[in-house]
């Protein structure tokens, strides 16, 4: 899925932009918008075109999406915790690559919280 940003979806459906530029893949999809003209995107599109609508909505719901599973790995990482604070689990018994990324998390959340980039109780469900 192309990136998009929000505020992008927002200047086409809440400022009344009235076009963008757009690139197509073969079969006539839109695969990547530009508020300017660009060496990609080259044809010129209302912001009433179907297409792009079509490509904004697709793009919103992958953000959305996105940041569902971002929340979703707290509460895995906060799970893995709560099972091995009550014994259920080991640290040993994670697979390698897990153990990993729970000690890489924990280091980057313990360096966020040391400059006050976090507030307190950011990092507890």
């Amino acid at each position: 899925m192309p990136k998009i940003t929000a505020r992008l979806c927002r200047a086409v459906f809440l400022n009344g932009m009235n076009a963008m530029y757009v690139k197509r893949d073969d079969s006539g999809s839109i695969i990547k918008v530009s508020k300017i003209e660009d060496e990609d995107c080259t044809e010129f599109v209302e912001s009433r075109d179907q297409g792009l609508r079509d490509f904004l909505d697709r793009a919103g719901q992958h953000d959305e999406m996105t940041r569902s599973d971002l929340d979703f790995v707290r509460v895995l990482e906060d799970v893995i915790h709560l099972l091995m604070d009550k014994g259920v689990i080991r640290f040993t018994d994670l697979p390698d690559a897990a153990r990993d990324k729970l000690i890489a998390r924990q280091s980057l959340r313990s360096r966020i919280n040391h400059v006050g980039l976090m507030a307190e109780g950011d990092d507890v469900i």
